[in-house]
């Protein structure tokens, strides 16, 4: 009697290099998924290590140096993790960037700029991966970036915090209106994580409130009941119950996974 094996589903993880994207990546593939890593050129070495420690993991891995505020890169992009790996199952739109400013020393490139990324690369994600889901047939798990300021924004972080309200309700959206497909599209809500942007959002907060560098750090790690600053992995493992089946039923959602930071 033989049996069918069933073929590996595959993710597409943006903003892979590092920080969260990479334990996003890591954390798929030992869940037993063939994982597509993406970032910018300017990462393109550390995206070509990660993609290597995946396929060593013994799952099939392709890094595509994108960015993810170009509809045309993004479509090739998504058209390429088809090609190379078969079909998309899981697309997670992590890649985002912080700028930690006063709001009327914002500059409006600056804004567009964040915007761009933060925002609009997470809808050409959504939709691109989403259109491809549909051609495929089977249903599929979008998931997004956004952040505990997507309820509550920090002073100094407007445009970011902006940024991430809006993907709470594109992500509402988009789960309205893809539904009828089978595709869950449903969001995680970091709070204060140990990454190169943390440190990056630390030392700019701390040149404006006066402090030392880690200070500015220290002082907002207070408000975690649970004790500690975050790491990717924390992360990674809600995303992977996101990515699973058992979140089957869940769809629309923003969740914080932020060690009780915030409360909703």
């Amino acid at each position: 009697m033989s049996t069918t094996q069933e073929s590996p589903r595959v993710a597409l993880v943006t903003g892979a290099a590092q920080g969260i994207g990479k334990g996003i990546a890591l954390r798929l593939a030992a869940d037993g998924l063939d994982v597509a890593v993406n970032d910018i050129g300017a990462n393109g070495d550390q995206l070509k290590a990660l993609a290597e420690e995946i396929e060593s993991m013994g799952r099939r891995s392709t890094a595509i140096e994108a960015d993810v505020a170009d509809p045309a890169a993004v479509q090739t992009m998504v058209d390429r993790v088809a090609a190379d790996l078969g079909r998309l199952d899981v697309a997670v739109a992590n890649a985002g960037i912080a700028d930690v400013k006063p709001l009327l020393e914002t500059t409006p490139e600056e804004f567009d700029h964040l915007m761009s990324i933060n925002l609009r690369g997470v809808y050409l994600c959504y939709t691109a991966a989403a259109k491809q889901m549909i051609k495929q047939g089977g249903g599929g798990k979008i998931i997004g970036a956004a952040s505990i300021v997507a309820y509550r924004p920090f002073a100094l972080l407007g445009p970011y915090s902006a940024s991430k309200w809006a993907v709470r309700g594109l992500t509402q959206a988009a789960a309205m209106e893809w539904a009828q497909h089978n595709i869950t599209v449903n969001a995680y809500c970091p709070g204060i994580v140990g990454t190169a942007m943390w440190d990056h959002i630390d030392e700019e907060l701390a040149k404006h409130e006066g402090l030392r560098k880690g200070a500015a750090i220290e002082k907002h790690s207070e408000l975690i009941h649970l004790g500690r600053v975050s790491v990717p992995e924390d992360v990674a493992a809600f995303v992977s119950y996101l990515a699973s089946k058992d979140s089957d039923y869940m769809t629309g959602q923003s969740v914080m996974i932020d060690g009780g930071i915030q409360f909703s």
